[in-house]
């Protein structure tokens, strides 16, 4: 009988992985795509929609305005309550005395229309008593709460009186007009020449979109369109309505600093959606509680 040796079995070779395939490439989305125009179609969607978004505010104003009167009070009194209702809402936290706050708003208001800067002043404090009582009753405001709703009043509601104040003044309608035309076409030659020409940040901090050649382009803009508007008032000489352009330019940018600092401090980038994408009412009167105040002592010392 013949021995033989067993082979062993064979092991089958190791499988070897298949080869990767690169993943499928993901389209860019619409915000990742480059912009072959270098964005100007972008800005150009954005300028429109602030145009078509300031239609109505400018009708709204130029009717207030050539009212005058009780109507040019109330319609302050709803943007003053706008406003400050939007401001309590971004530091709802330190639970300020809305009601307080409201009455206050619309009695510093009310009493530039009835009589003058004294009682406006009178109104302002007479806000106190009243923001006591009301914070017992709730029972919850504490002083913080008080106080930040004394400088929401102060802010606007004294800043919108001193509105009504510039209204009654000789030629005042004219130059309030002028005050508006150089706030907002101030605002946006800052907000185009930022876009185009921005290099250097003017306030990181506070609000790191605007440049140093934005607040330039701006301020020469806001100058510019107020000497313009006041081109067509022969009551108003040129070297009058350049100083006037002047004090816009000046206190418009540092309203709206001020109302960034008061976002960023709240943690927010807008104050509303009354202007859609635009943000709230406190976002487009920014500037212009500064500069109505500014323009108001202004004319006052040019009578």
């Amino acid at each position: 009988m013949s021995s033989y040796r067993r082979s062993p079995p064979r092991r089958p070779p190791p499988r070897r992985p298949p080869p990767r395939r690169p993943p499928p490439r993901r389209r860019a989305g619409p915000s990742e795509r480059p912009a072959r125009d270098g964005g100007r179609r972008g800005e150009g969607s954005e300028l429109t929609a602030r145009i078509l978004v300031a239609i109505p505010a400018i009708a709204f104003a130029i009717t207030i305005i050539a009212l005058g009167g009780i109507w040019f009070t109330l319609g302050l009194i709803v943007l003053g309550i706008l406003c400050l209702g939007e401001l309590f809402d971004l530091y709802a936290r330190v639970e300020p005395v809305r009601l307080a706050g409201f009455i206050g708003l619309a009695g510093v208001i009310g009493a530039a229309s009835a009589g003058d800067d004294k009682h406006v002043l009178l109104a302002l404090m007479a806000l106190f008593p009243l923001l006591f009582a009301i914070a017992l009753a709730q029972r919850r405001t504490g002083t913080l709460g008080m106080a930040f709703t004394v400088f929401g009043v102060v802010w606007i509601g004294v800043a919108l009186a001193h509105g009504v104040l510039l209204r009654d003044l000789p030629h005042g309608d004219g130059i309030i007009v002028d005050i508006l035309v150089g706030t907002f076409v101030g605002d946006s030659g800052a907000y185009l020449g930022g876009r185009w020409f921005g290099r250097r940040r003017l306030a990181p901090s506070i609000s790191p979109n605007k440049t140093v050649e934005g607040l330039v382009i701006g301020m020469f803009t806001a100058i510019l369109a107020t000497y313009l508007a006041g081109a067509y008032q022969e009551w108003l000489t040129p070297a009058d309505a350049l100083l006037l352009g002047l004090g816009v330019a000046l206190a418009a940018p540092l309203g709206d600093l001020f109302e960034s600092f008061v976002k960023r401090e709240a943690g927010t980038k807008d104050t509303g959606t009354l202007f859609g994408p635009h943000g709230g009412a406190l976002d487009r009167l920014d500037a212009v509680l500064f500069s109505a105040v500014v323009g108001y002592y202004i004319w006052l010392a040019l009578l």
